[in-house]
């Protein structure tokens, strides 16, 4: 007997999931998820990205099956994946899975959501859908994940596994949540593995387009469900072939077996970060060891010299280029450097330590800021290479006028499964970032909704609730 292909697998594994439901405990940690997303999309609705695709997609027009967050549309579900996914990643506020450093949620929950309003499926549904969805997107990065490396070969040749993956993995949670069998989920998946694509040159020296990616991606996803649906097929080797996934894209270092590995039996889902702070991943623990160097009574203006040590595959990402990272374009950009998220972290910080307020263009410009990040020095740290990319470690050494010398090393990144956010920290970043287009009251409802969604009879009260 023929062994199954990996698509059939991970098809199975969905079919499974839909018949019998996720493993005791996951649909309330998808439910957190699901309400998480919402939070950050709401946040976004005034980012330049959430106004190009909405515009795009009124230009569409279509039947009105889903809710566009934030928008006051309802448009196709496809057109709502495209900008609930776009508006989920814009602000780098979305959960993150190591080590393959794949931020899954976003790509694959807004998919998920546009197919279960559209059909009125159960939120039990939705989040087996969601679920089984965010499990193949980050067991497809584990398969491009180098342990020798200690990094993902996507990484490496500057791909965004995250909208790569995740498209594969919106696809199963589309064609999961849409009712396909396992036949159908095979071929929806292998039609998106044609589909996902993105860049990361943004991250280096600017752009907005990375904030379109998982948008595209959920976009994608549902797209690749409805071809299955009316008989478009996918190569049944698609994930392992010569020409197939994991070759294409991450060469001989491809790890097919790490896809399947324990398939049905282990479940990446529920060590999932999510993430305090709305910025790249890779600064959280700086400004973890920041916010502390600040509890202890240390003042900017009293800081001589700060070193920032970090694992070294990261300073390519927040370190480089030095004056890039030390002089931010934008409030965007800033997310994404080592030295401004530590200032910032050092004078300002809202919501639970940093928040959207620290990361605008004028924030980025403020020159008490500015003259903070100039003191920062990016250096590799041999114990953050031991422990990366497991979690997103850093130690941080400042030195103050008076000679005084303080260091704080970080570990474990707030918001993972060794120092986890409370649901009470939770709600809050949920409501923090919903005040921004909803009242308080609509806020703490559409809270209460998202974490009743295991019980709930659809989901279309709680997407009116977000529709703004």
């Amino acid at each position: 007997m023929t062994a199954p292909t990996v698509v059939a697998r991970l098809a199975g594994l969905a079919a499974e999931t839909r018949a019998s439901g996720l493993p005791e405990g996951l649909r309330n940690d998808v439910a957190r998820r699901v309400l998480d997303l919402l939070g950050n999309s709401l946040a976004a609705t005034e980012e330049v990205s959430a106004s190009a695709v909405t515009a795009v997609v009124r230009g569409w027009g279509g039947p009105e099956d889903a809710t566009a967050i934030g928008t006051g549309l309802r448009v196709p579900a496809a057109a709502a994946a495209l900008v609930n996914g776009t508006l989920a990643h814009s602000l780098d506020f979305d959960d993150t899975h190591l080590p393959s450093v794949l931020h899954p949620s976003s790509p694959v929950v807004p998919a998920a959501l546009a197919v279960a309003e559209a059909t009125g499926a159960s939120g039990a549904s939705l989040l087996d859908g969601a679920g089984v969805g965010i499990e193949v997107a980050v067991r497809l990065g584990m398969g491009g994940y180098d342990a020798a490396l200690g990094n993902s070969e996507f990484f490496e040749r500057g791909q965004h596994a995250t909208s790569i993956c995740g498209a594969v993995g919106a696809a199963v949670a589309a064609a999961t949540v849409g009712g396909l069998d396992a036949d159908g989920i095979a071929h929806a998946a292998g039609i998106a593995a044609s589909m996902g694509s993105g860049l990361l040159e943004a991250n280096r020296t600017g752009g907005t387009v990375k904030r379109v990616h998982c948008g595209w991606a959920a976009h994608a996803g549902v797209v690749a469900a409805d071809l299955a649906r009316h008989g478009l097929t996918g190569p049944p080797t698609v994930i392992e072939g010569r020409f197939g996934f994991l070759h294409a894209f991450c060469g001989e270092r491809a790890d097919v077996d790490a896809v399947v590995d324990r398939i049905g039996e282990h479940w990446e889902l529920p060590g999932i970060f999510f993430k305090p702070y709305p910025c790249n991943h890779f600064t959280h623990a700086g400004i973890d060891a920041a916010l502390e160097i600040r509890s202890r009574g240390v003042r900017p203006e009293d800081i001589e010299s700060i070193e920032l040590g970090a694992p070294t595959a990261v300073l390519r990402t927040i370190g480089e280029p030095a004056e890039e990272k030390a002089r931010p374009r934008s409030g965007y950009h800033a997310a994404f450097s080592g030295p401004y998220t530590v200032a910032a972290a050092l004078t300002g910080g809202g919501g639970l330590g940093v928040f959207h307020e620290d990361f605008t263009d004028e924030a980025a410009a403020d020159p008490v800021r500015l003259a903070l990040a100039a003191r920062v020095r990016c250096v590799p740290d041999a114990r953050c290479d031991e422990i990366f990319p497991h979690q997103f470690p850093a130690v941080l050494r400042v030195v103050t006028t008076g000679g005084a010398r303080h260091e704080v090393r970080v570990d474990a990144n707030r918001g993972g499964p060794a120092n986890p956010l409370s649901s009470a920290e939770l709600a809050e970043k949920f409501r923090l970032n919903a005040v921004r287009v909803l009242d308080d009251e609509t806020a703490r409802a559409v809270a209460d909704a998202g974490l009743a969604l295991p019980e709930a009879p659809d989901v279309r009260a709680l997407m009116a609730g977000v529709r703004g």
